[in-house]
């Protein structure tokens, strides 16, 4: 009889069905397409969790430390192509890909140290970057507006698609219906591609003014629209109309009562549910407002409703910050001066991190953790408590760029991380930055 039970509890132990319902769970926010590979839920369950450990325990000498050597120029923005956290559980290596004031895209193997591919120059200045790590494909768009998506093996672009009026947003939205490229330009538009084709499939006219930002919300359901202009009001919009859209209709959208916006972060757990960064008034005051999002039938249509669910402002005396991320959407983080805040949505602070001695120039935020950089060339790392449980964002490690170069740095520096890795660009002149790498032991 007991070995007909340690059976059962075996069987069900092994239920790929269970393992995959404890993965939804945890990471809800993840859109699971092509990550498993060869993979079983438990497998890819089991990775997962251990990454998540060592990254929340690791210490500085627990990291590989590689610096790119060669002139790299101005690094601008960079992003993960492929081992990005839970949405690519079977890849190994961290592949990075980066943007040159040199006009090149650049891809690097974070655990060897090296660069591993690079685009011919462009013939301008490419001012924005995407990336689709469940396809290996990375999205550029430069000065003159030229959009171009990048397998990063091949010496040319898969395709390439213009746009006539200079580009400010890129975001790519992986959907049940497959990939879309959405870009917003100068003139208010904002631009629906295929992938990799990049063929049209939308072109909407959202605003009078740039299209600042742009945020795909972490279901696909809703789209982000806004620019930081003071008379424009943020838009949302139904994804289906813009991947769908019906001739002679205009999209499904709303607008949010709220100018002056200046960043906006959905929930990742809670996936209708978006919290907006504004200024307000003369004293350029900063504030918080959290909605929630839903759709409506009312008089034989579909409509979209936004509940604001809280607001509040800072208080006069504090520092504004620049950035801000988001967890399970009841808390948003932000920088002011040295300090790393925490916040519920209604404006009570929860934590207060002391960890920089100069002013916090950049921060970065996922579902899972939230970096810190300064200009004394230091960098932390923070990692989000599950469920929302205290102490809620959790203080884990400190880094000092351990280069040759001592020279302050002239310039704010920026990093990003996945569970194996976190990458920072430090510049120590104005005519080039390091690019400092660091992967954990395996």
């Amino acid at each position: 009889m007991r070995i007909m039970v340690f059976q059962e509890w075996n069987r069900v132990a092994e239920n790929d069905h269970l393992w995959r319902n404890l993965c939804l769970k945890k990471w809800s926010f993840c859109n699971f397409s092509k990550c498993l590979g060869s993979q079983t839920w438990k497998q890819f369950f089991l990775k997962q969790t251990k990454q998540e450990y060592q990254m929340a325990l690791a210490q500085p000498e627990d990291f590989i430390f590689k610096e790119a050597t060669g002139n790299l120029g101005i690094i601008g923005p960079m992003a993960y192509l492929s081992g990005n956290g839970p949405t690519m559980g079977g890849q190994e290596k961290s592949i990075i890909c980066t943007v040159s004031s040199k006009h090149v895209l650049y891809a690097w193997d974070v655990q060897e140290g090296t660069m591993i591919w690079s685009s011919p120059v462009q013939q301008s200045s490419i001012t924005h970057l995407a990336t689709l790590p469940q396809m290996h494909l990375a999205f550029t768009v430069d000065l003159e507006g030229t959009v171009k998506v990048w397998n990063c093996q091949d010496q040319d672009a898969l395709a390439t698609f213009p746009v006539s009026q200079a580009c400010f947003s890129l975001e790519v939205c992986l959907t049940k219906d497959g990939p879309f490229l959405m870009v917003g330009n100068s003139e208010g538009d904002i631009y629906t591609l295929t992938v990799p084709e990049l063929r049209g499939v939308s072109k909407v006219h959202a605003f009078k003014y740039t299209v600042d930002l742009l945020h795909c919300s972490p279901d696909k359901k809703w789209v982000f629209a806004s620019g930081t202009h003071q008379n424009i009001l943020p838009r949302v919009f139904f994804t289906e109309c813009l991947l769908k859209p019906s001739e002679g209709k205009s999209p499904l959208s709303l607008s949010i009562p709220f100018s002056s916006c200046c960043r906006a972060c959905w929930a990742p757990r809670r996936t209708s549910r978006i919290t907006l960064m504004y200024r307000r008034g003369s004293s350029k005051k900063t504030g918080f407002t959290t909605f929630d999002l839903m759709t409506e039938r009312t008089g034989g249509r579909t409509v979209i409703q936004a509940h604001q669910v809280a607001t509040f402002l800072l208080p006069v005396h504090m520092e504004s910050p620049i950035w801000m991320g988001a967890s399970d959407g009841n808390m948003i983080v932000f920088e002011s001066g040295p300090y790393l805040f925490l916040f519920t949505i209604s404006g009570h602070q929860l934590q207060r991190f002391e960890d920089h001695q100069r002013t916090i120039g950049n921060l970065w935020a996922d579902s899972l953790h939230v970096l810190t950089t300064s200009m004394d060339d230091s960098l932390h790392v923070y990692m989000w408590e599950e469920e929302g449980r205290y102490p809620y964002l959790k203080s884990c490690c400190h880094l000092e760029h351990i280069g040759s170069d001592l020279t302050p740095s002239c310039y704010v520096s920026k990093a990003i991380c996945d569970n194996m890795s976190i990458v920072c660009v430090v510049s120590k002149n104005r005519e080039s930055s390091i690019l400092v790498m660091y992967s954990l032991h395996t």
